[in-house]
């Protein structure tokens, strides 16, 4: 008689990270909102000088100083940028972004997200020089802070619209990794590049040798990490160059394989990013003194180009292309969503905290520009996500017999 084995259920990570994407989304929301009390608190001079306090030596000239801001912006959110690769590479080999037909619809949905609000951002600010880096800003989605809210309704959203708007947001992030490559990148150290180039060139023959083991890919990284940032490339870039050198084993859209390096390094940060680290950026970031502001300061070509980037342009860019794209049967509508929903789902893609307070740092250094950001992303991701939750909230289900 053949002896039974008990097998052991194996976590699928889209699961893990769409449950863990929903609650750390809700607590960045909390977190947003304690920064800036803090901010406009007494203890607003405590809150700043311990984000800018200087806490390391000196990298790199182009730093300077490490502060705690240094490190969470271009150290830990490397991290954030890891996950974000190993997640874009799961989806196209091994998940619902693995065949042309299930990228249709989602690629033509981000693109088109990411170029309307550019439009509408230098539509109002365009005018203006100095502003003209900021076109990026209101490009990218926050997937956190979108399914977060997204949880908040619970049944009321199916499962297709939860499964295409995270599919949006990692080709939105895509997006946001190749702007702040090519956009975002003043000057090059050579010599560091060439380096950085070897180091990754060494994790993917590791990766045709099949090694498994992830010590010696999270060591290469580290070292590729500190190379990017000597060679003027943003730091997180590094990231993401890391997760496509980390080896998968398919498994069909399947619960993920335990013998799998990058499941396993997925499920190992899926937490820590979505529970630690985006929320410490978000706090140390979202922060802005509302002391000197005033009602004409919200409607300053930089804010409002942000604000309305974020609002009107994600909503008009990505209903109407999937309008455009369901009605010359390029694409099929999400399942089991109606047409009102959808364009909830768009509105909520207008939610760009993260991404967009990043890509914002840095297109603008200086302080007063950076509190400009602040409140143009705020605002702009505040009412997407408030319009976004009422539509979905109130919105009738679709009849499935249409």
């Amino acid at each position: 008689m053949q002896k039974s084995h008990r097998i052991k259920p194996v976590r699928s990570a889209l699961r893990e990270f769409l449950r863990s994407e929903a609650a750390g989304g809700i607590i960045l929301m909390f977190v947003a909102l304690v920064a800036m009390v803090v901010a406009n608190s007494p203890l607003a001079e405590i809150y700043f000088h311990t984000i800018h306090a200087v806490t390391g030596p000196e990298l790199t000239p182009k730093l300077g100083p490490m502060t705690v801001h240094l490190w969470i912006n271009d150290g830990l959110m490397a991290v954030f940028f890891l996950l974000v690769g190993l997640e874009i590479k799961r989806e196209f080999v091994d998940g619902h972004l693995s065949t042309w037909a299930d990228r249709r619809l989602p690629v033509i949905a981000a693109v088109a997200g990411m170029a309307v609000p550019a439009i509408v951002y230098l539509w109002i600010a365009g005018d203006d020089p100095t502003l003209v880096r900021g076109w990026a800003i209101p490009a990218a989605t926050d997937i956190a802070f979108a399914i977060g809210v997204l949880a908040l309704l619970g049944s009321r959203a199916p499962a297709s619209l939860k499964l295409f708007l995270t599919t949006v947001a990692i080709v939105d992030d895509m997006g946001a990794v190749a702007i702040i490559a090519v956009f975002y990148t003043a000057e090059l150290n050579v010599q560091a590049l060439l380096v950085a180039g070897l180091l990754w060139l060494v994790m993917m023959t590791l990766n045709r040798l099949r090694v498994m083991q992830l010590w010696p890919y999270l060591i290469l990284a580290s070292l590729l990490w500190y190379v990017t940032l000597l060679s003027g490339v943003h730091a997180t870039i590094a990231g993401v160059m890391a997760a496509f050198a980390i080896p998968l084993r398919r498994t069909l859209a399947a619960p993920d394989a335990e013998d799998s390096a990058l499941h396993r390094l997925e499920h190992a940060l899926v937490k820590p990013v979505a529970f630690v680290i985006v929320p410490l950026f978000g706090f140390a970031n979202a922060g802005v003194s509302l002391e000197t502001i005033g009602a004409n300061d919200l409607v300053a070509p930089l804010p409002l180009g942000i604000a309305l980037g974020l609002f009107a342009g994600k909503q008009l860019g990505i209903f109407a292309s999937i309008l455009l794209a369901v009605k010359f049967r390029l694409a099929a509508r999400p399942k089991d969503a109606s047409w009102t929903q959808v364009y909830g789902v768009s509105l909520l893609c207008g939610i760009g905290f993260t991404m967009s307070l990043f890509i914002g740092g840095l297109a603008f250094t200086g302080e007063s520009e950076g509190d400009a950001v602040k409140i143009g992303v705020l605002m702009g991701s505040l009412a997407s996500a408030v319009c976004g939750y009422a539509l979905l909230r109130f919105a009738a289900k679709p009849n499935r017999a249409l």
